[in-house]
């Protein structure tokens, strides 16, 4: 049987970028060579290409990307994660892993996300979205209360992100999460255990979450980027949770990737009040990092899936998911 052509898509020009490099470079070293014919496609920061490592037009770029049997976008943020690089894939007829355009569009707009979560019944935070030039009214302070997070809309690693537990601090805050974004969601914050959850859709539809991780952050206010890619935070797998909250989690973390739409993989990361209490979804992560110390990667470990054999899963979903769209034309 001939290799498989596929080529890793990464970096891209959000300020994920070296968040995007990292990943590539765990999936890169754990792809089965004896598989898998590789290539590797760069955006880098101004937008330029490179092939294999070479400077590449986006002509070129575009033809090496429609040859290939499958791309693996390993793209985080605006520019990639957000159905920008799914659509450009679609119209050049290319399988690709992950989420499809919609899916991908909705999961990185958190206020898009809240409202369609919450329409299909799963509890999510209190919080108000401002336009630009809007400021949070004296009626939202009250209801909110203190502290509040505010994070740009449209962003991921918590780039932007801030606690304010004084008003005063609210304006720097929102300064802060504007340099990402236009839209900036003022969040109220919820008291609970930090829990994320997996969800894995298997080449033959099976959807599974896997075993919840909770995350300990000892030297940080909130799990911001420093303590998600300095080694600050710790990952409990499983989590110590009753049978019944590790269910509860795992199908409000099902549900989310069906009222999303999502395709191949999705992490849901949810606030538990307590035990019993229905948790709160948080965040949504349509393509999570995939550095072998990530959650995603680390989640799947631990149920005895490992690194390669998760890439095996996704590439084969993605070329089954191109198949069946394929025949329906």
């Amino acid at each position: 049987m001939t290799n498989i052509r596929l080529a890793v898509l990464f970096g891209g020009r959000s300020g994920e970028h070296d968040v995007s490099r990292r990943s590539a470079e765990s999936i890169l070293a754990h792809l089965d060579r004896d598989a898998y014919d590789v290539t590797e496609v760069l955006i880098e920061r101004d937008g330029r290409w490179r092939i294999d490592g070479h400077p590449a037009t986006l002509t070129t770029a575009l033809k090496a990307l429609s040859s290939q049997d499958v791309v693996f976008p390993a793209l985080h943020g605006p520019y990639g994660e957000d159905g920008t690089v799914q659509s450009m894939l679609e119209w050049l007829g290319v399988a690709y892993v992950g989420n499809g355009v919609f899916a991908s569009a909705a999961g990185m707009d958190k206020e898009v996300t809240k409202r369609l979560l919450a329409a299909d019944g799963l509890r999510v935070a209190d919080g108000v979205t401002l336009r630009p030039g809007q400021e949070l009214s004296a009626a939202d302070r009250d209801r909110l209360g203190l502290p509040v997070f505010v994070k740009p809309a449209r962003a991921g690693s918590s780039i932007g992100v801030s606690k304010v537990e004084r008003w005063e601090q609210l304006p720097a805050a929102l300064e802060l999460a504007r340099e990402s974004d236009t839209r900036v969601l003022v969040e109220a914050a919820v008291r609970g255990r930090e829990i994320d959850v997996a969800v894995l859709e298997h080449p033959d539809g099976r959807i599974e979450a896997g075993p919840p991780l909770e995350i300990s952050v000892a030297s940080a206010a909130f799990f911001d980027y420093d303590a998600k890619y300095d080694g600050g935070a710790v990952f409990h797998i499983p989590a110590a949770l009753d049978p019944d909250s590790t269910r509860m989690l795992q199908d409000r973390a099902v549900r989310a990737f069906t009222t999303l739409g999502c395709r191949g993989l999705l992490r849901v990361d949810f606030f538990l009040p307590h035990t019993g209490q229905e948790p709160v979804v948080n965040e949504v992560n349509t393509f999570p990092g995939f550095t072998a110390a990530s959650q995603y990667p680390q989640i799947w470990q631990r149920a005895g899936i490992t690194f390669p054999a998760l890439l095996d899963i996704l590439v084969a979903g993605a070329l089954k998911e191109s198949r069946l769209g394929a025949a329906a034309a």
